[in-house]
């Protein structure tokens, strides 16, 4: 759009330094500010009120290259847009772009410790060190100071290749932080695409599955028959402290140790008989709803509260919670230091098995093991909840019925 200025004028109108504005039309101004210094400004009216907006100082932009600016500003005031407006929006997209630019340069080992940071609140100190030992030992020397974006399934390869033979479980576990660390990452928009360092439909395809399954085979720990799980159930019972009533919520429940020393009354709904655990504080980082008989529930329900404290049994230590080994030191204290904590999860797993008709999966499900394959999830994404409530109502009644009323058909031969 041609204007009233020219290049010559322009000119001459700088050299003179004379404060003041002068119009090209349609808006454009030439202004020279009273300290000398010129640029080009572009008047305009938006919602019935005036603005100014700079386009440039001159000489840097020229009066061909002001007038291009003016011309596009006048098409967003067309469309009722302001061009300030539009453009401080668009100076903000450019350093959000850069920012996410520079995030997505971001080391996985900052990756790792943000993630600590933002899940490790509910850990306890040991947890935490070992969760941090494992990947600085194992991966960090391989990962470390790479992007989330540059990390290929051939880097997740070289951390888990040389420790998968006789580290199995080791090895898993590093391999389920990557992925949890890398999740996280694609979340913020530090990464795009699959998962290099997902179990199923990839690395089960270019690891030695025998290896896991035989590493999965969980740890023996000393387990108490459950036989004799009712007899000490009736002696919890009468241990009037917050630590007998954890270990009877412990056995009641299948649940693990931290889930009950870090469980808040925000998780329980006592009139359904539901305990939600959000994924965060699960072994496998998926939310669980843990049915509760109505054994546990009148439990509860004599549980006091304490005031200031979101804890079912709250503790004086860092952490909040009841220590860690208070469950153990009551077991020890009653004649039982030849039995384990996560112990009473076999117990029930093995009465479950021998003295019920519970389908498997179900019985694997009430303790949080989701043994399915990948066809079997795809179509089978239920998580058995009714059906866990039945199987855990029964548990609860057999272990908190009297022994002489415990009598299992069956247990006694003929002679």
């Amino acid at each position: 759009m041609a204007g009233t200025l020219n290049a010559k004028t322009v000119a001459s109108l700088e050299k003179a330094a004379l404060p003041g504005m002068t119009g090209d039309g349609a808006g454009l101004y030439f202004k020279v500010g009273k300290t000398g210094g010129a640029s080009w400004i572009f008047r305009y009216k938006i919602g019935g009120r005036s603005r100014e907006m700079g386009l440039g100082a001159y000489p840097a932009v020229s009066l061909a290259e002001a007038r291009i600016l003016a011309a596009d500003a006048r098409k967003l005031t067309a469309m009722g847009k302001d061009p300030l407006a539009a453009r401080d929006a668009e100076r903000e997209a450019q350093r959000e772009a850069e920012r996410l630019r520079e995030a997505k340069r971001m080391p996985f080992s900052k990756l790792a410790a943000d993630f600590m940071v933002a899940h490790g609140a509910s850990w306890s100190n040991k947890w935490r060190q070992g969760w941090l030992r494992k990947l600085e030992r194992y991966a960090l020397p391989h990962v470390g100071m790479l992007p989330a974006d540059e990390i290929t399934t051939e880097h997740v390869l070289l951390v888990l290749q040389p420790i998968w033979a006789d580290k199995t479980r080791t090895a898993d576990e590093v391999r389920g932080q990557i992925e949890q660390i890398l999740d996280a990452a694609k979340a913020r928009g530090l990464r795009s695409g699959e998962n290099p360092a997902r179990w199923r439909g990839h690395l089960e395809n270019l690891l030695s599955k025998a290896e896991k399954r035989k590493a999965r085979q969980y740890q023996h720990f000393p387990a108490m028959a459950w036989r004799d799980v009712p007899a000490l159930m009736a002696r919890l019972a009468k241990i009037d402290t917050y630590d007998a009533v954890a270990a009877r919520l412990l056995i009641l429940t299948g649940a693990r140790l931290h889930m009950v020393r870090f469980a808040e009354w925000a998780e329980i709904d006592l009139e359904v008989g539901v305990w939600s655990l959000p994924a965060e504080r699960m072994k496998m980082r998926q939310a669980f709803d843990i049915p509760l008989a109505a054994e546990v529930v009148e439990l509860l329900r004599q549980l006091p509260r304490i005031e200031g404290s979101p804890y079912l049994f709250p503790g004086r230590g860092k952490s909040g919670v009841m220590h860690a080994n208070a469950i153990r030191n009551l077991l020890h204290g009653l004649g039982h230091a030849d039995v384990t904590r996560h112990g009473f999860r076999s117990s029930f797993r093995d009465w479950s098995g021998e003295r019920t008709h519970h389908p498997r999966e179900v019985c694997e499900l009430a303790l949080a093991h989701d043994e399915r394959n990948q066809t079997e999830g795809a179509y089978s994404r239920s998580d058995f909840f009714e059906k866990r409530r039945a199987l855990m109502a029964e548990w609860a009644r057999f272990i908190t019925s009297p022994p002489a009323e415990n009598v299992i058909q069956g247990d006694f031969k003929r002679a």
